[in-house]
């Protein structure tokens, strides 16, 4: 087992250190600092971009050769770290005890430590890894104008206010599709956009922040999941979005779903109202709608067209939902694009 110690709580401060442990190669571009490894210990990518009054991202791509143990430990007050799982798993302890937590994929995790104790994640071997660490710095957060920290449960408001890490914290949420697509979003954002991306990394930075603070809110009232839903009916269900997303042009009915997946159609409408909101029929409806915007707004398609491609059975009907959904008509939203994008010009 290869063991990293780390002496530092500030991102790119973290990240300089497993770069010099993993002999990656580093490139800093628009306010990001970005490892690419490929070598004995293994490849991937590591990123992470800070923002103002200490907000930072740390995301991971990675498949290591061998498992690796890494230990932090500093006398600084450490961030309150909004951790997401989109592939695999790792494991997390808290004082370097021998006692770990194996952190899920699609679990919302939320951890602190107290000043001057250890924290140790273990990430396996030959295991894809791609983890998204949000990192909150709490005195800076707090000078924040409008942070809102007040509107919290009484337990986050708390551990916002430990301005001298006296406070240990660890929550394994529920699990949720719905900030895997949030980060899928964030990881989709085009690469070669300068200030539009760093802007569009932070304000989706802030919807996942905030959707894993709301999971929390609901997990504190006792609104878990219902013990009918488990990790492999979640799994499936994510890979069913996958599916819809292919066939969206299709008549997609439950009962196709349901034989595509292997669950019932009653669990499949429970699944998504507790992983989406939404049922079924809703979340199909509006990926439809999501992507007839982007044939809107980036083709040359008509009408007839786009509603063909999305597999929608009529333009009136399209026009109608459209219209009730984002409050413009397509003919009218498109127009509106068009000039916009004239006017940039």
């Amino acid at each position: 087992m290869n063991e990293l110690n780390i002496t530092t709580s500030t991102s790119d401060d973290i990240v300089a250190q497993i770069q010099n442990s993993l002999k990656g190669r580093l490139l800093k571009k628009w306010g990001e600092s970005i490892i690419t490894f490929n070598n004995s210990c293994g490849k991937g990518t590591l990123r992470t971009i800070s923002f103002e009054r200490g907000v930072s991202f740390i995301d991971c791509n990675i498949k290591l050769n061998e498992d690796v143990k890494v230990v932090f430990q500093n006398q600084n007050l450490t961030p309150i770290e909004f951790i997401f799982i989109s592939e695999g798993y790792f494991k997390y302890s808290n004082d370097n005890t021998d006692k770990y937590t194996r952190l899920e994929q699609f679990q919302n995790t939320i951890i602190s430590h107290k000043r001057d104790t250890k924290k140790t994640f273990l990430f396996p071997k030959d295991e894809l890894l791609k983890i998204n660490f949000i990192r909150v710095d709490r005195k800076e957060y707090l000078q924040k104008k409008n942070n809102n920290v007040s509107q919290l449960n009484q337990l986050l408001v708390s551990l916002f206010n430990d301005s001298k890490g006296e406070i240990s914290f660890q929550h394994e949420g529920n699990f949720s599709l719905r900030i895997a697509d949030e980060i899928k979003l964030l990881n989709d954002i085009d690469a070669n956009d300068g200030m539009l991306r760093s802007l569009s990394l932070e304000g989706r930075l802030y919807i996942i922040l905030s959707l894993q603070l709301l999971e929390h809110k609901k997990f504190e009232e006792n609104m878990n999941l219902p013990e009918a839903i488990s990790k492999e009916d979640i799994l499936k269900i994510h890979k069913l979005t996958t599916y819809i997303l292919e066939h969206i042009s299709d008549n997609i009915s439950i009962s196709a779903l349901s034989t595509e997946s292997g669950l019932s159609p009653k669990k499949l409408q429970l699944g998504f109202k507790i992983l989406y909101s939404k049922t079924v029929n809703e979340y199909v409806r509006q990926l439809k709608l999501e992507i007839s915007k982007d044939y809107l707004k980036n083709s040359d398609l008509s009408i007839s067209e786009i509603v063909y491609a999305i597999g929608i059975k009529s333009r009136s009907y399209f026009s109608k939902i459209f219209f009730e959904t984002y409050g413009i008509l397509p003919t009218e939203y498109r127009k509106h694009i068009k000039n916009k994008n004239a006017a940039i010009r």
